[in-house]
């Protein structure tokens, strides 16, 4: 009679609730590995031969291949100590030694044309070869194709970031394949299933003894000496097949979950696009009310995750900068009178010297406007608004420049946080004297002119006085109200990819002073501006509430599907 100490039903039953859990799939997988190698995954049957008797039979064997000189006699082995064991095996199984149930197929030199298999020819999610493996001359043999395999060999990489790069050769490989010395090597005797021992060396189980023996820090290896000290659970040459069986049965239901999840992401992420879409093309309060009102209802099915939030909350801004998140008030002073204000207030900083005298930008074409802006509102390059300047990295090489410097200098790295309260560097007064740095007052407005990732773009507001590097541009608004900076800022904000699109330049596009000062503003009334301000403050603090809320029901389903796993895992 069969009989099974874990139930399968209930693997079956949970396995699409894990999967909906952040890397639920991935636990998954982990967990059929290791109830497979435990045991718990297939019945146990009285009536398999046990793996005793497995082992004697591979024992005749292997002296009969040593007899014959096809394999080297190798020194006894250790004997295996209850430390070294992770778990208990069912009845009928055997804690060995890897060299007990495998050999090696020597080391050899590459024909004349070979098959070259090295540490980046596995696909490490199926365990399988890749079908582009490389055909060599043996002139062009590398020094480390060394290692011969033939069907049914386990290969092993045995050196980071390759450690995952597990593999049984399923099928004859012609021309004659080599696998590189990075390899652990093994050929399995008969009753010794490749893909058994190939589920065992991807579970979690075996992952943590070679990680607990690997050495180095760059690139940590384990070596031969250690990797074949290690013990494998050996189950009855039967229950193997079972496994091998299940565990492949369960993990194209993985894929498949996997598929599904994929689908479902894209399917939303497109639902979702297409809701928020209708939002920013409206054309007036009235359409966007009904397109407002039919995203509400199904706000819980499609803002159901933090980075749809984030969608959101970009749509948010974009409504505010196209006029269509606030009402106008035809009593409002227009935006034409607030330029006035700011080019008479700028022509008499320049007659106090406090200012250099500019070089106006044309006004912004019929090609740079983006949108059709609501009347009393107008387009403006950023340089009619604002002195904008940038800065610059003075000498390493004169510690003048920074040894006991006390005045903040901020890098584009800074720009990442809303506001800039402190900087990792500071430059001397010496340096602010001898070179281009100028010291930007509270409330500018710093933008990331180049740098890794998704710096580029980035816009933060200084709340301390401070000097910037070249690769910030430093944006002083000649209003500097609370409101109208907040204003200019979130425009910054909403039009962050298209900032970054600015760029120029090969392997490291930059923007540069000239961009930022032609940037297009979509500028409202001055009274406007702070009713857009107040309402995307209030509206954001609501996103930020909401996805909140939502990293903890992931995080509390990510709980409860790992506990579940836990559980099974521990029965």
């Amino acid at each position: 009679m069969l009989k099974t100490s874990t139930d399968q039903r209930g693997l079956l039953a949970n396995m699409n609730v894990i999967a909906q859990a952040p890397g639920g799939v991935a636990r998954l997988r982990e967990l059929i590995l290791t109830l497979a190698v435990q045991g718990k995954l297939v019945p146990q049957d009285p009536g398999d031969e046990p793996a005793s008797e497995l082992l004697k039979k591979i024992r005749a064997e292997k002296d009969r291949l040593i007899a014959e000189g096809k394999i080297k006699k190798e020194k006894p082995l250790p004997e295996i100590t209850e430390e070294e064991k992770p778990f208990e095996l069912p009845v009928g199984w055997e804690w060995v030694r890897i060299p007990e149930v495998t050999y090696s197929l020597g080391q050899g030199e590459p024909s004349e044309v070979f098959t070259y298999i090295d540490v980046a020819s596995i696909d490490n999610l199926k365990g399988v070869l890749n079908s582009d493996l490389k055909i060599l001359d043996a002139a062009d043999a590398p020094s480390r194709a060394r290692k011969c395999v033939k069907r049914g060999t386990v290969i092993y990489s045995t050196v980071r970031p390759y450690l995952k790069n597990i593999a049984v050769l399923e099928d004859d490989i012609s021309p004659p394949p080599i696998a590189s010395t990075a390899f652990a090597v093994m050929h399995p005797f008969d009753g010794v299933i490749s893909k058994y021992l190939l589920h065992y060396f991807r579970s979690q189980i075996f992952t943590d003894y070679v990680n607990s023996k690997s050495i180095g820090v760059a690139y940590p290896a384990i070596n031969d000496a250690n990797f074949f000290q290690g013990v494998i659970p050996l189950p009855p040459s039967y229950e193997q097949s079972r496994i091998v069986a299940r565990v492949e049965a369960l993990m194209r239901l993985c894929d498949a979950l996997e598929e599904k999840g994929r689908l479902e992401h894209t399917q939303h992420q497109q639902l979702l696009q297409a809701m928020l879409d209708s939002l920013t093309q409206t054309t007036d309060a009235h359409e966007l009310a009904r397109h407002w009102q039919r995203l509400a209802q199904h706000f819980d099915l499609l803002i159901d995750r933090p980075e749809a939030v984030d969608a959101l909350e970009q749509t948010i801004l974009q409504l505010a900068v196209r006029g269509l998140l606030v009402p106008q008030d035809p009593s409002d002073e227009p935006a034409s009178e607030l330029l006035k204000k700011i080019r008479v207030e700028k022509d008499r900083l320049i007659a106090e010297g406090k200012i250099k005298k500019d070089k106006p930008l044309p006004e912004v074409s019929d090609d740079e406007k983006l949108f059709e802006l609501p009347n009393s509102w107008e387009w403006v390059p950023v340089d009619h608004l604002a002195i904008v300047g940038t800065g610059t990295t003075p000498s390493r090489d004169n510690a003048k420049y920074f040894v006991n410097g006390d005045i903040p200098w901020v890098t584009s790295g800074e720009t990442g946080n809303p506001f800039i309260l402190k900087t990792e560097q500071f430059v001397t007064e010496y340096a602010l004297k001898q070179t281009s740095l100028n010291i930007y007052p509270v409330g500018t407005l710093i933008v990331a002119m180049y740098g890794q990732g998704k710096t580029r773009g980035q816009v933060a507001e200084l709340k301390i006085a401070a000097t910037t590097n070249q690769a910030c541009a430093a944006i002083c608004l000649i209003n500097n109200s609370d409101y109208h900076r907040a204003f200019i800022k979130l425009v910054f904000e909403k039009s962050y990819e298209e900032i970054r699109e600015q760029s120029a330049g090969g392997a490291q596009p930059n923007l540069n002073v000239g961009k930022v000062k032609a940037t297009a503003i979509p500028l409202p009334p001055l009274a406007e501006q702070s009713r857009i301000v107040a309402r995307v403050t209030e509206l954001r603090a609501l996103c930020q509430q909401l996805r909140e809320k939502l990293t903890q029901a992931r995080t509390t389903q990510t709980q409860l599907a790992q506990a579940w796993v836990e559980q099974v895992a521990t029965i």
